[in-house]
């Protein structure tokens, strides 16, 4: 590590401690040449998930548009902020561990219905009819008949 004081590399590591919020390492270290002390941190690089479109288009996560998406489905429903942020937190970590940075936008959606689903059936439907494009009642009985056929097994 280059001091940033005399810019030598010759630096020696004081003490490692994981930061308050466990996503860096802090390291305190001392030139050896100058014998300033500065802190570095180690973090992991943010890797930028890329989602394909339905018509092949290419654009970044927004963690945001997903989260307004089910606020919208959850409106009016007893389903808490936190709740809310836990389902987004969950949704991210699950697209981060996805075998590949490039996401087709229907598993982000199918991941959605999956969460939402639990949480409240509701909200499913809400969510559901918006996803997959429900465009007369016969899509919300055929969806509703899928929820209570289960919910009877």
């Amino acid at each position: 590590m280059k001091c940033p004081f005399c810019g030598s590399l010759e630096t020696q590591v004081l003490d490692s401690r994981d930061s308050e919020n466990l996503e860096a390492i802090r390291r305190r270290r001392e030139c050896l040449k100058c014998h300033k002390r500065f802190t570095t941190y180690e973090r992991i690089e943010s890797v930028n998930l890329i989602v394909i479109k339905k018509d092949g288009r290419r654009e970044e996560f927004a963690r945001e548009k997903l989260k307004t998406g089910i606020v919208k489905a959850c409106e009016k429903r007893p389903i808490s902020e936190e709740e809310i942020e836990e389902m987004v937190d969950s949704i991210e970590f699950d697209l981060k561990n996805y075998k590949t940075t490039e996401i087709p936008s229907h598993k982000i959606g199918e991941l959605v219905m999956k969460y939402i689903k639990r949480k409240d059936k509701v909200a499913y439907i809400r969510f559901a009819s918006v996803y997959r494009e429900f465009t007369d009642v016969e899509d919300f009985e055929k969806e509703l008949g899928s929820l209570l056929r289960k919910k009877q097994t």
